[in-house]
């Protein structure tokens, strides 16, 4: 079937599309209807059924014959490392951790939060949750001690499970530090903490409550799965929020079975037995969904990769990985092939490697620049597929299905909508927007499954955050236009999320910390155009009357303050000290014209400011940060 015939079929009879979908599934229980629709606007998908996400990622293959086929292969050229763990292997590794944890009295519904670095482990740590029915949330280990503390105070664990350190280039970031400091900072307290001691640098260990990963498994019983309701969820995975606090998406484990696992062949085109590449990080949700889980469901080989694109050691890193491990299928965000074309534009590294193994690159995390496409394509000749999708979807919502049939690509576009969307644009008053005109992208309810039903203990942010504003719709925050063929772009956030190397962080939060600043009367962030990591946050400082410092004083300690609060991830370096903010007369600060004066973009003055006169000062401020020139 084409995919105008599939894409039809799950539009016509999303019911019938998704009950067959779902028979990819090994279920305890299962489905007799799809769709329960008992409490619009919240929908549920497979409501009816029992299933553990653990044994269709892994026991089903053991018992299925293919216990000795690779599932995780472990490459870390940060501390010359390597692994690989048959599904035989990590059957037995999940189950005895997940007798560990259940001997500690972690059961069905308990939440254990997983703060580690990329190693195996961190997998096998998400496996022996799932096994259990427990709801793990990953905290990804860049974040600092408050970011982690609001996290335990919002997820409540019952257990914390981390790694001593994580490996970057040339240095070694200790966390358990880290983490001491968060359930110092927390008003919940873990009953307990499994620490993996990594030889890099060990742990300090607090008596009673952390213990070592490998003694806490010592004479342990194995677990087995612990089947759970169709809507039970299977992980909290917090994201940036507008007001600085984070979000809680639940994934719920029946929806997520069913569409990663129709993913897999649909849309990246790989088969059991395919090594499938995510070069993510656990922390994200492309780490969830295509590094531990999608992957194993569909029983292929998953490789987790510690070390970056450039500078471990070099700029063929991805080549050598892909060579080596006979990758068909490569999944990463621009940012990191921006990087490898900085250091290599002639593609010299490419010319060492054997890549004839793959098929096909995917792009998602940020927009993709058509620059960096066309460079991929003609150094690698193989095709680039830009795809689209958010942490609250959990998979992509608009792609090309490679599976299925590869579709003409655009440059710009990520393509067209996958089963269960139907992308529209709309002006702020919910109007559609004709071909080509921008606006904000919705799609209408019920979200197919696997995507989020509501946000943890937020029921109502959950509506506010992305059902009111477009009643019948879910609204994604982002803005673009469809063209007359039908493919979407996506051009930019409509709120103050900005996109860091495919991380996404909120201004609002980055304008708390530096709020916090003695000094500081008043402040903006706004995300500027980056050609290496997509976007970065520049900061505007209002300090208060008769402070007479020197004003890079200040800003060196604010920039501090912003790496320590929320923590390198951030990429907060820049910031400038100007005497007012350009505003609308209500007092709402006008970011997106800065940003245009910033990326020297066309704007038109806007009609509500204040003060005209103060955009000259933005810009020379913009100038002496080294961005501006663009004309009212």
């Amino acid at each position: 079937m084409s995919y105008s015939e599939i894409y039809a079929a799950a539009k016509n009879d999303p019911e019938a599309f998704w009950l067959k979908a779902a028979e990819g599934v090994d279920w305890v229980t299962p489905p007799t209807q799809a769709l329960d629709s008992s409490n619009p606007p919240l929908y549920e998908w497979f409501t009816d059924t029992e299933v553990n996400t653990c044994y269709n990622a892994v026991d089903r293959h053991v018992e299925a014959g293919n216990g000795d086929r690779l599932a995780i292969i472990y490459d870390s050229p940060v501390t010359g490392q390597k692994s690989q763990l048959t599904y035989q292997e990590l059957r037995d590794k999940v189950a005895s951790l997940a007798g560990a944890l259940a001997a500690k009295g972690v059961t069905s519904g308990d939440r254990v939060i997983i703060y580690m670095s990329m190693v195996p482990e961190a997998l096998v740590a998400m496996l022996a949750c799932a096994r259990l029915g427990a709801v793990h949330s990953v905290v990804f280990g860049g974040f600092a001690s408050n970011e982690l503390a609001v996290r335990i105070d919002d997820a409540a664990p019952k257990a914390i499970i981390a790694t001593s350190c994580g490996i970057e280039p040339g240095r070694v970031v200790e966390y358990k530090p880290l983490l001491d400091a968060a359930i110092d900072m927390a008003i919940h307290k873990p009953d307990f903490c499994v620490i993996l001691q990594r030889e890099q640098a060990r742990a300090a260990m607090v008596d009673g409550r952390d213990f070592d990963w490998n003694e806490i498994q010592s004479g342990i019983e194995p677990a087995d799965c612990v089947p759970v309701k169709g809507n039970h969820p299977a992980y909290i995975l917090y994201t940036s929020g507008t007001t600085g606090q984070p979000k809680g998406v639940v994934r719920p484990t029946a929806g997520h079975l069913v569409a990663l696992n129709w993913t897999m062949k649909n849309v990246y085109n790989v088969d059991p037995g395919d090594v499938f590449w995510a070069a993510s990080d656990v922390g994200w949700v492309v780490g969830h969904s295509y590094i531990c889980y999608a992957p194993l469901i569909a029983g292929n080989t998953t490789i987790v990769f510690e070390g970056k694109p450039v500078g471990t050691p070099d700029a063929g890193t991805f080549w050598r990985i892909i060579s080596e491990y006979d990758v068909k299928s490569f999944f990463t965000a621009p940012t990191a092939f921006r990087a490898v074309k900085r250091d290599d534009p002639q593609g010299e590294f490419i010319k060492k490697y054997d890549l004839s193994c793959l098929k096909v690159i995917y792009l998602a995390g940020e927009r993709a620049d058509p620059d960096t496409i066309e460079w991929m394509q003609e150094k690698l000749g193989v095709p680039v597929i830009d795809h689209w999708w958010q942490t609250e979807l959990g998979y992509p919502a608009v792609a090309n299905p490679v599976g299925i049939e590869l579709l003409p690509v655009k440059l710009g576009s990520p393509a067209v909508p996958m089963p269960g969307y139907d992308m529209k644009i709309l002006d702020d008053e919910g109007n559609e927007l004709p071909a080509g005109e921008l606006g904000a992208i919705v799609t209408p309810l019920p979200l197919p499954p696997g995507t989020l039903p509501t946000l943890w203990n937020a029921e109502e942010r959950f509506k506010s955050s992305y059902l009111n504003a477009f009643p019948g719709y879910y609204e994604t925050g982002d803005a673009g236009y469809i063209d007359e063929d039908g493919y979407l772009y996506i051009m930019a956030r409509t709120d103050d999320v900005i996109n860091v190397a495919g991380h996404r962080l909120s201004t609002g939060a980055m304008e708390e910390v530096l709020a916090s600043h003695p000094d500081v009367a008043e402040c903006a962030v706004i995300g500027v155009t980056d050609q290496l990591k997509g976007q970065l946050p520049l900061g505007f400082l209002c300090t208060n009357a008769g402070t007479n410092r020197p004003s890079e004083e200040i800003v060196s300690e604010c920039v501090s303050l912003v790496r320590e609060k929320i923590g390198p991830v951030a990429a907060f370096k820049q910031a400038a000290v100007v005497d007012r903010l350009p505003k609308t007369r209500s007092g709402k600060i006008l970011r997106g014209t800065m940003v245009k004066i910033a990326d020297s973009a066309e704007y038109k003055m806007p009609a509500t400011i204040d003060d005209p006169a103060i955009l000259d000062e933005i810009r020379d401020a913009l100038v002496g940060l080294g961005y501006a020139g663009g004309e009212s």
